[in-house]
């Protein structure tokens, strides 16, 4: 069976740490697979209160899910401290995949891998829109996305 391969960013722009709930935990007495996706969004959600935003309103433009990868490399168990540190990359017009790295530093363990691919979302007209710029600025961005839109051209 072929595994999937996800490769870090070189750089985070956010780390934090979120506890394992007692919800968290599945009948196998571990960190449960859907409950990943819920500690990361928590980490996203405190990305972008560090930056002043919710997201719902990134300078007046909300944020959808489009995809998301996760690759498990050990377990974690009910009050574990873990370290999430947040990645922005692979930059376009419309978003950006969102990585989260996962990490028990009591256990010295990587516990998980995770990338979300974003994608901002005008909640009036119900369409995509473009990265607000002044979220780019505010991000510390310019330098990724510049790097990215030379790389794409």
């Amino acid at each position: 069976m072929a595994r999937v391969k996800l490769t870090l960013p070189d750089a985070w722009q956010f780390d934090t740490t979120v506890t394992v709930r007692i919800g968290d935990i599945n009948y196998g007495g571990h960190l449960g697979n859907d409950a990943v996706l819920s500690l990361v969004h928590e980490a996203r959600l405190q990305y972008f209160k560090s930056l002043g935003y919710s997201e719902i309103d990134i300078e007046g433009i909300g944020i959808v899910l489009a995809d998301a990868v996760v690759v498990y490399r050990a377990e974690a168990f009910h009050g574990d401290a873990l370290r999430v540190r947040v990645g922005l990359g692979d930059f376009n017009a419309y978003g950006f995949d969102m990585f989260y790295h996962l990490e028990n530093p009591a256990a010295d363990k990587e516990i998980a891998r995770v990338k979300t691919g974003i994608v901002f979302f005008d909640y009036q007209t119900r369409k995509i829109a473009p990265i607000p710029a002044a979220f780019i600025q505010r991000a510390g961005l310019a330098e990724l996305v510049a790097a990215a839109a030379k790389e794409s051209a």
